[in-house]
């Protein structure tokens, strides 16, 4: 426990009293809805101040959110984990690929092999349908979620994956840190030594080759959480081009004992419409990510493990560096990276979570692939890291830092934009992350090398300064800066072959795909209400569908942000979005939590991380001149997003993608369909 003064223990032992009654109840699994039935939340969102369970010194609901009276003080927090005592210990593990299985695997005969239709048969054993799918918001709709276009792309591939708990994860080998209950996906074996693993194990797919995913719900009861998440499921495949019963929504969750699948075309997008029958090249995604998406409950669920890769290659990134683009080959030279902060209770040592912070959760120590501040061994030659920011709540702003010359810059090449490859690198000398987002970048050790000098460690370092879960602050530290965060150690050793592109040439890769005039242009508000967050000022509901949009047509949508107090991650299901303008609107936006604007804060904006602005598509860093399926919504800024929704019909989300944020309650619904004009320009 941290030390405080005499005159403080007593307050201290109340906030940590009240922190400990609200764990309670995330341990319970209550949701926003079951408090206010309780008489313990407001309509509004409001955790009422009640003895046991806030404090001055805790969460104050009224106070504002700059306010440090704000959710501070417990042990809960950062600046009181146990750290390692020492960092670049562990190898940083890379996770091990999920194999395919014969249509013959037990898991999959369970039930029924995978069908077009759900099997609701009830199971005996537990009382439930044998399968999730056709169930809405724990309900089972009779007749709905049947595969589109099933019949027209037979299944190539079958995986199988059983979510479960695992109680001896170690993010250290230091034996003071103890090890962790996670949860996390399998590699599909029904043994009980086949164990949930963080990063979840890697599945690697092909366009042209439709697989099916069977996931089964083996999570232990809510009373045995450990502390925090729910067993309830929704995995969200994120962002392939997939129908809304195998895209993993929010609503579309199971219960333990059932298992879901989940069914996809492996098609570009446009496959039915206007590039039949494989889809539009350009659409091609690459560096995917799966991850739970139960409404309410996203944030502890992935905090407590559920995330992993998924990577595809077609026949121009083939995963094979003397082939197609001749991008690094996979996997001994094409690395996936996952960015997480953990906070552990200081008391024992175990990470813990605390839901009813709906500022954000920050961490204080720092994980790659599941490990504290590990090493990795490089060889003098060029390699691919696909990172991916996490969460739940961090930003980060990644730079390669010499540790003996901490103001060297080291360059480096982006190739990708949340999975989609630039129409040529760029080289940069940082990038920012927001939470989901992905940068597939390429580092050559040999010319790293080169510029360290004698000495052989290079480390990735994020200088980005945020203080609290709404968002960063405009600091950029200096390299080396006791503030900033190393997150990885690269070692350089030898030199091996090297066949892949140098992206020093140039080399071109996809061209983007036309703009072309919307049908219509929606404007959505990012804001905060009375302690929640709200989408044009209504929280999330599953039973709501905002708007309709018409199959097969474009639309321009405004996301908008009010104040310059927070930035939010906005992600979009179903289809990727090009970013035409970044305007800022100089605080000018009224808020439903009142006037934010701080001119002595500055707005700050992403400034391309040294690979320019682009001159076409206003404010846009050059970066970000590419197909994506998150965007930062900075301080006082208002995006324009051009879509095309294509091929599925059903309903999608929308929302901010730092998953404190989603779960309380800052997500929409809407839906695809054919033959509807919807001119609701503010749904």
């Amino acid at each position: 426990m941290a030390h405080f003064s005499k005159r403080n223990r007593r307050k201290e032992r109340e906030v940590q009293q009240a922190l400990n009654n609200r764990l309670e109840l995330v341990k319970e699994g209550f949701t926003r809805r079951d408090l206010i039935k309780m008489g313990l939340m407001t309509g509004a969102g409001v955790l009422i101040p009640q003895g046991g369970l806030t404090h001055a010194y805790g969460q104050d609901p009224l106070a504002p959110l700059s306010s440090s009276s704000f959710y501070h003080g417990s042990s809960c927090d950062v600046g009181n984990s146990p750290l390692p005592a020492q960092v670049f210990v562990d190898p940083m593990p890379i996770p091990p690929e999920l194999p395919t299985r014969p249509l013959t695997d037990p898991g999959l005969q369970f039930g029924a092999p995978p069908q077009l239709f759900p099997f609701n048969t009830i199971n005996p054993a537990t009382g439930l349908p044998f399968e999730g799918r056709g169930q809405f918001n724990g309900v089972l709709r009779p007749g709905s979620d049947f595969f589109q276009f099933f019949n027209q792309y037979p299944t190539q591939q079958y995986f199988v994956q059983r979510i479960r708990a695992n109680p001896n994860f170690r993010i250290t080998s230091d034996t003071n840190i103890p090890a962790q209950t996670i949860w996390g996906f399998n590699l599909g074996g029904s043994a009980a030594s086949d164990v949930g693993t963080f990063p979840a194990p890697t599945i690697v797919t092909h366009y042209q080759q439709p697989w099916v995913v069977r996931r089964f719900n083996e999570l232990p009861p809510q009373s045995q959480n450990g502390g925090f998440g729910v067993p309830e499921m929704s995995t969200h495949l994120h962002n392939f081009h997939s129908a809304p019963e195998s895209d993993g929504g929010p609503c579309r969750w199971f219960f333990r004992g059932q298992y879901f699948d989940h069914y996809h075309t492996a098609q570009q997008a446009g496959f039915s419409f206007d590039f039949p029958p494989n889809g539009d090249i350009r659409e091609s995604l690459s560096t995917l990510w799966y991850h739970d998406h139960r409404i309410d409950h996203t944030a502890e669920n992935t905090y407590k493990g559920l995330e992993g890769f998924q990577l595809m290659f077609n026949q121009f990134d083939t995963g094979n560096e003397t082939t197609g683009f001749r991008l690094p080959s996979y996997p001994q030279f094409d690395i996936p990276i996952i960015l997480t902060d953990k906070l552990l209770d200081p008391s024992t040592g175990l990470i813990c979570f605390d839901t009813f912070n709906f500022k954000g959760l920050l961490g204080d120590v720092q994980l790659a692939n599941g490990i504290v501040q590990p090493f990795f061994n490089v060889n003098k030659r060029r390699y691919r890291f696909r990172v991916l920011n996490g969460g739940p709540s961090r930003f980060y702003e990644l730079f390669l830092t010499d540790p003996l010359s901490q103001s060297n810059h080291i360059p480096f090449w982006v190739i990708a934009d949340d999975g989609n490859l630039l129409p040529t690198p760029i080289q940069v000398t940082s990038f920012r992350l927001g939470v989901a987002e992905r940068y597939d970048i390429i580092i050559d050790f040999n010319q790293v090398k080169s510029l360290i000098g004698s000495h052989t460690k290079v480390r990735l370092e994020n200088r980005l300064e945020q203080d609290d879960g709404q968002g960063p602050t405009c600091n950029i530290f200096a390299g080396g800066d006791s503030k900033a965060t190393y997150c990885v150690e690269f070692r350089i050793g030898s030199a091996v072959t090297d066949n892949s592109v140098d992206p020093a040439t140039h080399p071109v890769f996809y061209q983007l795909p036309s703009i072309i005039t919307p049908r219509i242009t929606r404007t959505f508000v990012f804001d905060r209400d009375n302690g929640q967050w709200v989408i044009n000022n209504k929280f999330a509901d599953c039973n709501e569908l905002r708007f309709t949009v018409k199959l097969n047509s474009p639309e321009n949508w405004v996301i908008s942000n009010p104040r310059n107090d927070w930035q939010h991650p906005i992600h979009i299901h179903d289809e990727e979005h090009r970013i035409l303008s970044r305007v800022n609107n100089g605080g000018h936006h009224s808020s439903r939590s009142g006037t934010s604007y701080d001119s002595s804060r500055g707005d700050c904006p992403f400034g391309g991380g040294g690979g320019g602005i682009s001159t076409q598509f206003p404010n846009v860093p050059n970066v970000e001149v590419s197909r994506k399926d998150v965007t930062r919504l900075q301080f006082d800024e208002d995006d324009t997003l051009f879509f095309r929704f294509r091929d599925f019909v059903g309903d999608y989300p929308m929302h901010c993608h730092n998953t404190v944020h989603e779960d309380h309650a800052m997500m929409l619904l809407f839906q695809v369909q054919p033959n509807v004009i919807d001119n609701n320009q503010n749904p």
